[in-house]
């Protein structure tokens, strides 16, 4: 039964480091700010899960709290030093950030879009029926973006004659 419950957990360790970690993460964020958990670049996300990983392998392992507070502070300060990095160094933006790339522009579905970035056909049609989306002439735009996500820009039945705001896929690329 020691796989349930073992009398040499240490239970009460766990629980005052889950506390001490929360607050260090809380008190580093609040002064690095919190794009550091933010999801715009490949770093950004590769940075948070490493944060989950280093709580995990803290909290359960003889890894200790400080040795685990120095590595989430130095992950921190590297997200923060590679964002401003990133600002003035449109080279190096490059290389850390991939640019949008366009799914669907207007009803038409890019086929070797969807084939360069991997997404199947069925997981695009899944993205449109989320966005509530009911007919493909409504369909302006699609974007994966950078993050990975999807973004569906539509429009009502009514208003189809409206076009996109060039802003809005200023850094997109239409193929890939």
């Amino acid at each position: 039964m020691d796989w349930i419950f073992d009398e040499s957990d240490p239970l009460m360790e766990t629980v005052i480091g889950s506390f001490i970690l929360f607050l260090v993460i809380i008190g580093i964020t609040r002064i690095v700010g919190l794009r550091s958990f933010a999801k715009f670049t490949v770093f950004d996300f590769s940075f948070t899960i490493a944060v989950g990983s280093i709580i995990a392998s803290t909290l359960t392992s003889s890894t200790s709290i400080v040795h685990g507070t120095v590595a989430i502070a130095s992950l921190l300060f590297l997200t923060f030093i590679f964002s401003i990095l990133q600002k003035k160094s449109p080279a190096l933006s490059a290389v850390i950030s991939n640019k949008p790339l366009m799914l669907m522009k207007g009803n038409k579905i890019l086929e070797n879009n969807l084939k360069h970035a991997r997404i199947e056909r069925s997981q695009l049609i899944a993205k449109l029926r989320e966005a509530n989306v009911s007919q493909l002439d409504q369909v302006l735009a699609v974007v994966l973006e950078s993050t990975g996500d999807i973004s569906v820009i539509h429009t009502a039945k009514e208003m189809r004659e409206h076009e996109i705001d060039h802003v809005l896929l200023e850094e997109v690329r239409e193929t890939p």
